[in-house]
């Protein structure tokens, strides 16, 4: 076995078994009886954390190819998509495009090209990362997540999913099949804004909104971040605050109330009172281009 050191992590210092099952019941079958094994699709996580022995294995599962769980598909009031349904393939759905705007946008914001090849919205979950950038949007759409094992299935809302960085409420032996989003007859602006260090950087801190505007009061405003608290966080107070109120009223309140929100920390990329700050901004700019293609200025693209 090698040692990790900052010259040798091209490479996965440990004997590791690899499994590559035909369909899902397999899957779940080898996740049971291998002990140590771990779920691989993209890989994109995963295999760097690998690397550096953050997470260690004795054997990978992929599921990468398996058609129950690459899909995207739109149901009776929801949108459904498969865990394996690559971050590329998301943010070019017609379906997303259409149903779900705020998760294009924000898959169009994932890392570069080559990583949204391979990256997948499962991954992007059960890694728990703070900044993962599908996150936000599925929170602020009341996303469902629909767990499988052999025991069974169980249905978790997201935003009881997360429990810490890197953690979530997924047990030995589970696989995430799907996240199901629902679906409302009325219509939201939508905005995601995401602020990093370089073009393909992961966020020092991002925005999800959803907005809904009646007589110029607020009905309904969503608000979600990723990178400003141990997990991704949808602001209740803020979105309770801004309800009701005259929509510039509501932008005033609901970016100042953010801050009791969200718990920053001091890290690489940022600092605490820094994405303290730019959560207030970032909330602001995001309702007002919300409330722009809520009134129809703006044009999905």
């Amino acid at each position: 076995m090698l040692s990790i050191n900052a010259f040798n992590t091209y490479r996965i210092p440990q004997q590791l078994k690899y499994f590559k099952p035909g369909n899902l019941q397999e899957a779940l079958e080898i996740l049971e009886s291998v002990e140590g094994a771990k779920v691989i699709a993209g890989g994109t996580d995963l295999v760097v954390d690998l690397k550096y022995r953050r997470v260690e294995a004795r054997a990978l599962v992929d599921i990468s190819r398996l058609s129950e769980l690459r899909f995207i598909k739109l149901g009776d009031g929801y949108v459904e998509i498969g865990s394996a349904a690559t971050i590329r393939e998301i943010a070019e759905s017609g379906v997303v495009k259409e149903k779900l705007p705020l998760l294009a946008e924000a898959a169009e914001s994932l890392g570069s090209w080559q990583i949204r090849n391979l990256a997948t919205v499962g991954g992007n979950l059960c890694t728990a990362s703070p900044a993962a950038d599908t996150a936000p949007p599925l929170l602020a759409y009341d996303a469902e997540l629909e767990l499988v094992s052999s025991r069974g299935v169980r249905i978790v809302p997201l935003g009881k999913f997360f429990t810490g960085p890197k953690k979530t409420v997924i047990e030995r032996a589970e696989i995430l099949r799907s996240v199901r989003v629902p679906l409302t007859p009325r219509t939201y602006g939508w905005c995601f804004i995401k602020l990093r260090r370089t073009s393909f950087d992961i966020a020092k801190v991002s925005v999800a909104v959803l907005l809904r505007v009646e007589g110029g009061f607020v009905a309904d405003v969503r608000i979600a971040l990723g990178s400003v608290a141990p997990t991704p966080v949808r602001a209740r107070s803020a979105e309770k605050l801004a309800i009701g109120l005259k929509f510039e009223d509501a932008v005033r309140v609901a970016s100042e109330r953010v801050a009791g929100d969200i718990s920053p920390i001091d890290d690489a990329r940022s600092t605490a009172w820094y994405r303290l700050q730019t959560s207030k901004v970032l909330v602001k700019d995001a309702m007002w281009r919300a409330y722009e293609r809520f009134l129809g200025a703006g044009a999905w693209r």
